[in-house]
């Protein structure tokens, strides 16, 4: 049986959603036991065809992921080679954003250093107001941040921010988080869960090559020259449309209202598109 043998997660699952949600008290410390889990699941969720958009969430009210372990520090402590922990929240970090489906984190609570770099690796990142709380202290206590915050919250939020957010070491809030950029939206509490899960749902209903090809240019986009972003959107589109599905669906669509005036005003249509199975 899939998903088994987990003892910091817990799963539902639903029309090509996974909700994942971390449940490792007192306050989901990203320790070697948390670590692990995460670097198996990551593999898992990756393998299963069946899931198209992952929900990462927090099963405890107060903390998503308070932050790495700090046992590791002591553990790597005068050997500068022995950074592998470090490096495995990178990697962890990385299969959640290579992998070719949409993940999303849902913030209700303290996601601080490891935590954050966490859902910083996540495709997209909702938070709720008066709850979410963001940050990265770990220069106060002497370290460099090492699970890939040194390096997404540049490309999110601009260096001078980075530097801000990095040295500073204070806490932000949702909204200061959506307003630099940190996070897509914060949300009021009470509305955070049915939208982040009508976004979940609506994206799985799409075929699932599209999501991974626009997924796979958005990325190269973002990671490297835009000339060779705009040479890997052009292949991945063609992939796309090579598709027996997409040219399915591209039927489908215009039978349903695409190219007709009063269809295009407000795209109705799409909802009136079978969910791809």
């Amino acid at each position: 049986m899939g998903y088994s043998d987990y003892k910091c997660f817990r799963f539902e699952f639903e029309s090509g959603v996974a909700f994942v949600s971390i449940d490792h008290p007192p306050i989901n410390l990203l320790d070697e036991v948390l670590s692990q889990e995460f670097d198996k699941l990551g593999r898992e969720l990756e393998a299963d065809e069946s899931v198209r958009v992952v929900v990462l969430q927090s099963a405890l009210p107060d903390f998503f992921i308070a932050h790495s372990g700090l046992g590791r520090v002591g553990a790597a402590a005068k050997t500068v080679s022995a950074t592998r922990s470090f490096r495995l929240t990178q990697m962890i970090g990385e299969r959640f954003r290579n992998m070719p489906k949409v993940t999303i984190a849902k913030i209700e609570g303290r996601a601080r250093g490891g935590g954050s770099e966490i859902a910083l690796a996540m495709d997209m990142c909702f938070a709720a107001v008066g709850k979410a709380i963001f940050g990265q202290p770990e220069v106060a206590i002497g370290l460099v941040p090492g699970g890939g915050s040194t390096q997404r919250l540049p490309r999110l939020i601009g260096r001078g921010r980075a530097l801000e957010v990095l040295l500073g070491c204070n806490d932000l809030s949702a909204e200061l988080a959506e307003r630099y950029g940190y996070i897509n939206r914060a949300l009021p509490a009470a509305e955070l869960t049915p939208f982040v899960e009508t976004l979940a749902h609506r994206i799985a209903s799409f075929p699932a090559h599209a999501i991974a090809h626009a997924k796979a240019a958005v990325d190269k986009g973002a990671f490297s020259s835009l000339a060779e972003g705009l040479l890997v959107e052009a292949h991945e589109s063609d992939l796309s449309v090579a598709s027996e599905v997409t040219q399915a669906r591209v039927r489908e669509v215009l039978k349903v209202g695409a190219e007709t005036y009063e269809g295009e005003l407000e795209m109705g249509f799409l909802s009136r598109l079978s969910p791809h199975s």
